[in-house]
């Protein structure tokens, strides 16, 4: 699976850190839904649920 292209900055929220959905340590990232999690750790969810388009653009 490519990499998430997270460029964009709606993908991170400067103005607080949440605990990441996935590993719960504090992260600014945002999916493309507004969860807050890691780009690694969506990355390894994807690879892991690979019929899943949770944390796809």
């Amino acid at each position: 699976m490519p990499l998430l292209d997270w460029r964009d900055a709606r993908h991170f929220d400067a103005s607080r850190n949440l605990p990441c959905v996935l590993c719960q340590r504090p992260t600014p990232m945002r999916s493309h839904d507004r969860e807050p999690v890691h780009k690694v750790c969506a990355e390894d969810w994807c690879d892991h649920n690979p019929d899943s388009r949770r944390f796809h653009s």
